[in-house]
């Protein structure tokens, strides 16, 4: 089973920057895609960015230019947020995608896994 805990969260000023970091209980080169999610509250969550195995990117348009996912070799995905406004403020989730069964539910077959979430505030 894999487990996923992000840290890095907190409260910046907007045009402030942060870390985040999501460690992966084994290889996330084992995942076929990694990424990150977001949800504000009383809004839906929603994709922010993510990674293919063999490194391809994709990042939603609110985030281009801003916002920067990478890995480090091992285990740990980051995302690197600079400029930070106030409408990036939300719980950012990390997720795991996996073409084989990474857990059973009710003898189910799960493909995906997801972190705790971090929470990510951006005010004056």
């Amino acid at each position: 089973q894999v487990q996923l805990v992000e840290s890095g969260g907190g409260v910046v000023q907007p045009g402030g920057s942060l870390r985040l970091s999501c460690q992966a209980s084994r290889s996330i080169f084992s995942a076929s895609v990694m990424a990150w999610y977001r949800q504000a509250p009383g809004k839906e969550r929603e994709l922010v960015t993510s990674i293919t195995r063999g490194g391809v990117t994709n990042y939603a348009d609110s985030v281009k230019g801003r916002f920067t996912i990478s890995r480090n070799t091992a285990n740990t995905m980051y995302l690197h947020m600079n400029n930070l406004k106030p409408e990036d403020t939300a719980v950012y989730y990390c997720n795991y995608v996996s073409s084989q069964p990474v857990n059973y539910v009710n003898s189910q077959p799960v493909y995906d896994v997801w972190g705790q979430g971090t929470q990510v505030t951006v005010s004056s």
